[in-house]
């Protein structure tokens, strides 16, 4: 596809259509990053490409394939440090040297040390090298693989949806749904980009969910749904146990009850015993996990806040008011637990207001 950016910074715009391409592979491309690139010359671009699934050609490659001849003396945009390896596909950096691309911007550096050093590799065969253009987007859109190599946990987004009155069920109930159908669709697009989605045991009891994809579109791989708990007892009647065989479950237990074990692994269920939260998310990267969407309830909600687990937290805030008796978000939080959060991104959502928080110095 080619054509002329819109007015404005050009070097950033080109970058900003690289970012709206590695996009595309949202679900599709984990345990890999998500990759864009924009080949532009003279002003007009020339080439894009985007890493679309897991195994499938880099960004690099099949923006290079679409300029052709194009690409000699261009500018390549690209999201993330260009590869020097070879593992599904060919590295990324000797089809750029030779395809005679004259300079390369890259908005983020590949922390991965079997794929990193493209800058220098790139630089030393001559080609001019800039990092930076947009690099707070491009490490927003792609944290958790960045966070892999820096964490023994996986990135741990946050989700609940509440009232305008701070609540998240209404009095006598431990969970409601608040939100709109809008809003149900972006959740499952947010369950189908994380490698696990977890819940607590109070909303197994209160809600009995799925926890799978269904208002988005599917997943390479189905998310691994993660119950957290105390003594592990899932019912052998919900969903989650009953339905193994649209994807895997894992239930977390503090002090699990072996014979009860028994009666959920001959479901499929997988009982493990996790001495605390920050243990259970530990095993979680030996499982290929680098993601998890966790859906609250409270007390768990409380728990990764007050023991610092929360990378991302996103908040659904419907037009509802629940009234007195409703339970907060956060009811077991402490006074110790106060915290300043920034704001990453917001916006509407059908009619819930929809934003994304980290803490404060992070």
């Amino acid at each position: 596809m080619a054509g002329r950016p819109a007015a404005g910074e050009p070097g950033e715009r080109f970058m900003r259509r690289a970012l709206e391409l590695a996009r595309l592979g949202w679900g599709q491309v984990s345990p890999n990053p998500m990759v864009g690139a924009v080949i532009e010359r003279d002003g007009v671009v020339v080439g894009e490409g985007a890493h679309r699934r897991f195994g499938d050609q880099h960004a690099e490659v099949e923006a290079l394939r679409a300029a052709g001849t194009r690409a000699r003396g261009a500018t390549l945009h690209v999201t993330l440090e260009p590869c020097t390896h070879t593992g599904k596909t060919p590295p990324c950096v000797p089809a750029i040297i030779d395809a005679g691309v004259a300079r390369v911007v890259v908005a983020v550096r590949d922390p991965n040390p079997e794929a990193g050093g493209g800058v220098e590799r790139l630089r030393a065969a001559g080609i001019a090298v800039d990092v930076g253009t947009a690099a707070s987007e491009a490490a927003e859109l792609n944290a958790p693989f960045l966070h892999a190599f820096q964490s023994d946990r996986p990135w741990v987004t946050l989700k609940l949806a509440v009232s305008l009155d701070g609540a998240i069920a209404r009095a006598g109930r431990t969970t409601s749904w608040l939100t709109g159908s809008e809003a149900l669709k972006r959740v499952h697009h947010l369950r189908a980009g994380h490698d696990a989605v977890g819940v607590g045991m109070g909303t197994i009891l209160a809600d009995d969910p799925f926890l799978t994809v269904r208002n988005a579109p599917s997943p390479r791989v189905p998310p691994l749904r993660v119950v957290f708990s105390q003594g592990g007892r899932l019912p052998l009647t919900s969903r989650l146990a009953q339905h193994t065989d649209e994807a895997p479950v894992l239930v977390f237990a503090t002090t699990p009850d072996p014979s009860y074990d028994h009666s959920l692994r001959a479901l499929g269920v997988e009982v493990v015993a996790a001495s605390s939260l920050a243990e259970a998310l530990r095993q979680l990267p030996v499982r290929g996990i680098r993601s998890v969407l966790v859906e609250g309830g409270a007390s768990l909600a409380s728990a990764l806040v007050h023991h610092d687990l929360v990378d991302r937290l996103i908040i659904f805030q419907a037009p509802v008011l629940l009234g007195e008796g409703a339970l907060p978000a956060f009811a077991s939080l402490a006074p110790s637990d106060a915290h300043r959060w920034k704001r990453i991104s917001s916006e509407w959502v059908g009619e819930d207001h929809m934003i994304v928080l980290a803490r404060e110095g992070r």
